[in-house]
């Protein structure tokens, strides 16, 4: 598809929703009403917030329960996760606003998680399952002065599910479906995903307990060469426990426990020459936190404590063993001195620390290790006229290089428009960091322990018009610069021997986000986002300079409903590595659609699923030389009891 082509289809699409439909005078209740949480830690109604937050309700994962976490996301402005519509196991680089894994911060209920032995410190995403997960709340922009460190591009708030009232609450759920490349006629059932969970609430007491499970088959990770046979099949099986108990002591006082069991092994091949390889790797997760909260007149004290340990495991020519262990500690004071102003103030405590083996190199967390404190602040400002404003400084002490400042600061101003419309203009500047990896400094031969910790600054600009609760438009314009960015560096290029250093090169991104909500009848809906990305003078790696996401949902009676999405990937640039030297390889741009379908029966406690991903067969790459995902079908059941 043309790229003007792309622009005019959206832009004639936009216009013609926004002056076509009239509005609904007996609605007098807004999409402004919508209340966000992760920009400022307090239930904020939209209106009043002045940052880009995408939300993902109960709703909406219960619609697309046959995809994965990393499929939705996916779908979203501004973000893009590279292997999530690839074989299983693919490890997956999420990239936001053209960013690394390295610059976005995951947190679950509160909790900041990562993989301290990962070369970015990230989180893997493929470590969880939808089934766990109640909503999420998605913060574009750099928000280290509230987060911390990798809060530089986006910080994902995952809300995992909660105790309902009654003593005892069943949900089952199972989906079976196919698992093949495109234009492959083998349509065996090869993916199975399970789940069962029991919750409840017994007098102060709360309790929930989820355990799922996934297997899949029939797919290589590498794809075979035109012409060549196929690659045998890579298998994924992935196994999560959830336990989570509260208590509450009084209406002030209460206290809530996580315990997190996540495990996956998955088969992959040789990816430097694109092999079929029999290799194995494992990953598994212990987490246990405890989050105390007190409340009192005007405000609260929360305190979120968790350890973490993982453990991965390479089983191939050049095996290699990982292990790594996380301790942290949020604690902050929310006060309200009145309904226009709110504080937080908090501390944040992180410890990491990591070992590796493998036959190069021996990592031992008596040296890869270190710590982080960091005292900060956050003040909003609410008035009756339209201005609202948010202020944030966080002062970071890092064991390896010292002391950093991040602060933001994000005014908005809503305008009162005829007939319950509005028109809110947003602004901000916003400074982040990402301390470098104890991968990046301790691992022997490549680390490098005289490394910076990398700086980014953002600027954002932008607007969202609501006409009703039926239509809603929204635009901005985001800026970042990211200085002594951390690369690995070649020094010696017979060997690929290097380091990991600060380069001097500019890493300058700019882009635009554009989104569109539309409900032009009680039984229709309509989504789309808009994204543009592109980095000054340079290249940003396999992330489209332009994205389309579409989704036109409709119900066809009461417990029925039936949703076609849609999504267009331009372009992109993928590095590979042959014999002799490192290239680059133009990805043609693709396009998916998806259809499913729900119906709900029993008294609306059984919902019937069944979906067709990828209807067009398209063939096309995330990663160079790397499999996809074809049209495959799912079906499968929810029951809640």
């Amino acid at each position: 598809m043309n790229k003007k082509n792309v622009l005019t289809t959206l832009c004639i699409v936009a216009s013609s929703f926004v002056f076509a439909q009239e509005q609904d005078k007996k609605n007098e209740v807004t999409i402004l009403d919508e209340v966000t949480i992760t920009d400022s830690r307090f239930e904020l109604k939209r209106e009043n917030s002045g940052k880009t937050v995408v939300k993902i309700s109960a709703k909406e994962l219960q619609q697309n329960a046959d995809k994965t976490l990393a499929q939705i996301i996916n779908t979203k402005s501004g973000i893009t996760i590279i292997g999530s519509n690839s074989q299983a196991g693919q490890p997956l680089s999420t990239s936001v606003r053209g960013g690394q894994n390295r610059q976005v911060l995951v947190l679950i209920d509160g909790v900041a998680v990562n993989d301290a032995s990962q070369i970015e410190n990230n989180f893997d995403l493929q470590l969880l399952s939808l089934n766990q997960i109640e909503e999420i709340e998605i913060l574009k922009g750099a928000s280290s002065a509230l987060y911390g460190n990798r809060a530089s591009t986006a910080v994902i708030n995952i809300t995992l599910k909660k105790a309902k009232n009654g003593t005892v609450n069943a949900q089952f759920s199972s989906f079976l479906g196919t698992n093949k490349s495109a234009n492959d006629s083998n349509f065996a059932i090869e993916d199975f995903t399970n789940s069962i969970g029991v919750n409840g609430r017994v007098n102060h007491f709360n309790y929930l307990v989820n355990f799922s499970n996934r297997s899949t088959d029939g797919l290589s990770a590498v794809k075979a060469t035109e012409g060549a046979t196929a690659n045998g099949s890579d298998k994924f099986s992935k196994i999560n426990t959830t336990v989570k108990l509260g208590y509450d002591f009084s209406d002030a006082f209460t206290i809530n426990t996580l315990f997190n069991h996540d495990k996956y092994n998955t088969e992959y091949d040789g990816g430097f020459f694109f092999v079929d390889e029999n290799n194995v790797s494992k990953n598994e997760q212990y987490r246990v936190s405890v989050s105390p909260k007190y409340k009192y007149n005007k405000g609260s004290v929360t305190v979120n404590a968790a350890l973490t340990t993982i453990d991965r495991e390479f089983e191939s020519a050049f095996s290699a063993t990982f292990d790594a262990k996380t301790l942290s500690v949020d604690a902050f004071n929310k006060y309200k001195f009145s309904d226009k102003l709110f504080t937080v103030f908090g501390v944040n405590m992180v410890k990491n620390e990591m070992n590796n083996k493998d036959a190069f190199t021996s990592i031992i967390d008596d040296t890869a290790n270190d710590q982080i404190v960091d005292p900060y602040v956050s003040a909003t400002y609410i008035t009756d006229f339209g201005f609202n404003a948010n202020i944030g400084l966080r002062l970071n002490n890092h064991s390896e290089y010292g002391s950093n400042v991040v602060y933001n600061i994000n005014p908005s101003y809503v305008f009162k428009l005829k007939d319950n419309a509005s028109l809110k203009l947003l602004a901000s500047y916003s400074t982040a960091y990402v301390t470098p990896s104890l991968y990046q400094l301790f691992v022997p031969g490549f680390g490098n322990s005289n490394l910076e910790a990398q700086e980014d600054t953002t600027i954002e600009a932008g607007l969202d018009f609501y006409l009703n609760e039926n239509l809603q438009l929204s635009a901005v314009y985001f800026n970042r610069n990211q200085d002594n960015y951390i690369d690995y560096v070649t020094t010696d290029f017979i060997t690929y021997a290097g380091e990991y250093q600060n380069t001097n090169e500019d890493f300058k991104v700019q882009g635009v986000e554009v989104e569109l909500n539309y409900k032009p009848l009680e039984s229709l809906n309509f989504n789309a986002n808009y994204t543009f990305t592109e980095r000054q003078d340079n290249i940003i790696f396999r992330v489209p300079k332009q994205k389309v996401n579409a989704n036109l949902g409709y119900q066809f009676c009461k417990g029925t409903q039936a949703n076609v999405s849609y999504q267009f990937n331009s372009d992109r640039v993928s590095p590979f590595y042959n014999d002799t030297f490192t290239a680059n390889r133009i990805l043609d741009s693709y396009s998916l659609v998806n259809l499913s379908l729900s119906h709900k029966v029993l008294n609306n406690k059984m919902t019937l699923f069944a979906s067709v991903n990828n209807l067009l067969d398209e063939d096309y790459q995330e990663l160079y030389r790397f499999s996809t995902l074809g049209r495959n079908f799912k079906f499968g059941f929810n029951l809640s009891l």
